[in-house]
């Protein structure tokens, strides 16, 4: 993974605290700044090549997102994800992910269908190969060709908003993702119900794929915790 912490180019046209900010978010994002990690100001100030103005900006604005938490005596931290934040998450993604693929069914044109099925072979590969950042990246790929042949501009700014959290989540506690059996066929079918124009087959089987990533997350939440507690308690 690119690490997001290097020095910034800053032959930029936006302000010196909006290129820190991105640069800080999409670190925490992509899990180079770890949950629960400290965040110093003179440390992160030396490795972005800039003052510690605005990288104190930065990590107020970050705090605003809930990405950073604000402790007495403590300082910035990178914030926890919380069951919850996966829970609610997700549960919002298999409703937009189901209209996209309904609306996608009775939408989507020639070139992006014969692209879709591009990608998808792609995406096999990667399976075979096990090599998650490649699966991640494919799944990402075959997601935005449905979402963009869904023609929903209000549903793909909706589901551009969540994306960041779902790939924050997926680096932390996805780890195994491409050892889960079913992707394969998740995909394959979804890609099927678009192809013959099956609106509610396209719906019923993205909601279903969605909700097993979601139990294949937990079961990771939970595998983790409990490898946390008996090393904890040996």
């Amino acid at each position: 993974m690119e690490n997001n912490l290097n020095k910034l180019n800053l032959h930029n046209y936006k302000p010196l605290r909006d290129i820190v900010f991105d640069s800080l978010r999409k670190a925490i994002i992509e899990g180079d700044l770890k949950p629960g990690e400290r965040l110093m100001e003179v440390q992160l100030a030396e490795r972005l090549g800039v003052s510690r103005t605005p990288v104190r900006e930065a990590i107020r604005k970050l705090e605003l997102e809930g990405l950073v938490v604000m402790a007495p005596r403590k300082g910035a931290h990178v914030a926890d994800v919380s069951i919850d934040d996966i829970l609610n998450v997700l549960e919002i993604r298999a409703s937009l992910e189901g209209l996209a693929s309904f609306l996608a069914a009775e939408r989507i044109k020639d070139e992006e269908l014969a692209n879709l099925k591009i990608k998808f072979k792609e995406f096999n590969k990667c399976l075979e190969r096990e090599d998650i950042e490649c699966i991640i990246q494919k799944d990402i790929e075959i997601h935005d060709i449905i979402f963009k042949a869904a023609r929903n501009e209000r549903l793909i700014a909706l589901v551009d908003n969540l994306r960041e959290q779902v790939q924050r989540f997926r680096l932390i506690y996805m780890k195994n993702f491409g050892k889960s059996t079913s992707l394969y066929e998740e995909h394959k079918n979804i890609i099927q119900a678009i192809a013959e124009g099956n609106p509610i087959d396209a719906r019923k089987y993205a909601e279903a794929h969605i909700k097993s990533a979601h139990e294949f997350m937990l079961k990771n939440i939970k595998d983790k915790k409990g490898l946390e507690n008996k090393i904890k308690n040996s």
